[in-house]
């Protein structure tokens, strides 16, 4: 069956490996990123590569205007939506909360709340059947952090995933019955360039050691997991979280 997915901070790290693994598929990948568009084009052409469509969407998801326009430039390209894959996220380097700055924690929560909330939101409207949509399925992409705390380095990061997962329970019971289903991956320690962005780009290997599997994750891994909840392979699992932690 052919689909339509969405998937918003898709030119790297985790979105990257989704919407390649969606291609592989056979699927139509809407890939938005916020301003690298070299990757985010190199992300298309690995998609097509892999036997699907794909095409990269410019977008800031903390901006209403902004996401709105990625749904409909999605479904005037490939038809009806029926994935999405909430995936932009943002982290900012190593602190404790005595030393937060307001807009620092800021920045985050835009980007990963109300940012995830939107993209959310515009889902809700778009894919319901009852709103003329076709029913789908909504992954949300919260973090292993959101239950662990991230206690001296990125506490502000883990409130809002906690944020992501009462989002996923709430919005998963709201739409249950309008043949769209929500779920949620929790990341742990994934070689993604996050932990770069956060000023420490070793985190993920030399953390990873300390699991009880022994190492980190790849990008892949995590997306596998977010492919089977895309697909109608889990039909009946809406509400859930699955962790790809290696056991942390």
């Amino acid at each position: 069956m052919t689909r339509t997915i969405l998937i918003t901070g898709g030119s790297r790290g985790i979105g990257r490996a989704t919407a390649i693994l969606c291609g592989a598929r056979g699927w139509s990948v809407a890939i938005n990123y916020h301003s690298d568009e070299g990757a985010a084009q190199e992300t298309v052409a690995a998609v097509e590569a892999a036997g699907g469509k794909a095409f990269a969407l410019a977008g800031d998801v903390a901006r209403e205007a902004d996401v709105a326009a990625l749904f409909a430039q999605a479904a005037d390209a490939f038809g009806p939506i029926t994935g999405v894959v909430n995936n932009a996220g943002i982290v900012g380097a190593k602190s404790s909360v005595a030393d937060l700055s307001v807009e620092r924690m800021r920045g985050i929560f835009d980007t990963n709340i109300l940012g995830a909330f939107l993209v959310a939101r515009e889902a809700a409207r778009l894919m319901p059947r009852s709103r003329g949509g076709v029913g789908g399925s909504i992954v949300n992409l919260s973090s292993r952090a959101a239950v662990l705390g991230s206690a001296g380095e990125y506490v502000d990061y883990a409130a809002s995933k906690g944020a992501v997962d009462t989002l996923t329970t709430g919005l998963a019971n709201e739409l249950a019955g309008e043949g769209v289903r929500v779920n949620a991956v929790r990341p742990g320690l994934i070689e993604t360039d996050i932990h770069a962005s956060g000023g420490q780009p070793d985190r993920a290997a030399r953390m990873g050691a300390a699991t009880p599997m022994g190492r980190a994750g790849t990008a892949e891994e995590v997306a596998e997991a977010i492919l089977w909840l895309l697909d109608d392979a889990s039909s009946y699992v809406t509400g859930a979280f699955i962790d790809v932690s290696g056991g942390r």
